[in-house]
């Protein structure tokens, strides 16, 4: 399977209460189809996977299917801390017929290379679907090292990697040792890096309030080959990808980014809280230059 365009990790909507707010969450999916983004995933971190049962996430999951089925790919997250809940997540996926699957090392455990190859390669037999690895030592503990990748590179289905360490020297060796594993962007501030070195998809948090811009970015690179267009998309975005990051708050952003659309994302649930009235302030004044910028730029 080719991964290529913007997959979206799509948030979970919520009302006041913390509930689940399904119908804004079908609303949501809608509205990124309609912009054209390539993939969503149901049950990435920016989804707050972490802050549901395993009953909420496969019903989330199978409402994702049935919304975006025989219109947009789908891939289900299956991070876990126990490898039965992402052996039920993998099954569930299959299930459902999703397209693929994405598969992290196990939080907080800190399994040795061997370790969490055999843990991946569990998930895979359970699903038997694409897969897409999802290396974010950041929150994982762990990277997914070399001889990780020679372990797991033997099942056919292992076809893509989200490489989030913030390491430039991964992307170099993902891009020379690694053919095989198709590279996906998973730090947006190094997108054009990593377009550069070949990448033909990009996951990206932002694109669930900023899809036309993102979009921008990986046309211009990943299809036009237009490297010095893309560099003026990116430099207009780069103002954006520092509030994403700063302070812990990228899933706040992502959400305060939705309601400024015009969507409805609520608020997270904890022990995460909303942003306060400066950051707001901050991220609107950010998101209204880019979209100019950018839009500049494309219509040229």
């Amino acid at each position: 399977m080719k991964f290529e365009g913007i997959y979206t990790p799509a948030i979970t909507p919520h009302g006041e209460d913390g509930r689940i707010d399904h119908d804004a969450f079908v609303r949501h999916l809608e509205w990124l189809m309609a912009a054209g983004v390539q993939g969503i995933i149901n049950g990435g971190s920016t989804g707050e996977y972490y802050a549901q049962s395993m009953a909420e996430r496969q019903e989330m999951a199978t409402l994702a299917r049935d919304v975006t089925k025989g219109r947009c790919h789908l891939m289900v997250g299956t991070v876990a801390i126990r490898l039965e809940d992402s052996l039920a997540m993998a099954e569930h996926a299959a299930k459902i017929g999703a397209e693929s699957i994405l598969v992290g090392s196990p939080p907080y455990a800190v399994p040795t290379e061997q370790e969490n190859a055999l843990n991946a390669l569990a998930i895979d037999r359970a699903a038997d679907l694409p897969i897409m690895l999802y290396n974010y030592p950041g929150r994982m503990g762990i990277s997914m090292g070399e001889a990780f990748l020679d372990r797991v590179g033997r099942s056919r289905n292992f076809c893509a990697i989200k490489e989030s360490s913030g390491d430039i020297n991964r992307v170099h060796l993902l891009a020379r040792d690694y053919p095989h594993i198709q590279m996906s962007c998973g730090m947006d501030d190094q997108a054009l890096e990593f377009f550069a070195w070949g990448a033909r998809s990009w996951v990206c948090g932002g694109s669930n309030f900023l899809p036309a811009e993102h979009l921008a970015l990986y046309r211009a690179c990943a299809v036009e080959g237009d490297f010095a267009k893309g560099r003026r998309i990116m430099s207009a975005m780069m103002p954006l990808m520092r509030v994403l990051e700063q302070g812990g708050k990228f899933i706040q952003c992502i959400k305060h980014g939705v309601e400024m659309m015009g969507g409805h994302a609520g608020p997270p649930r904890s022990p995460l809280k909303g942003l306060n009235k400066d950051d707001k302030r901050q991220l609107e004044q950010v998101v209204r230059v880019l979209k100019r910028t950018v839009a500049e730029i494309v219509a040229e």
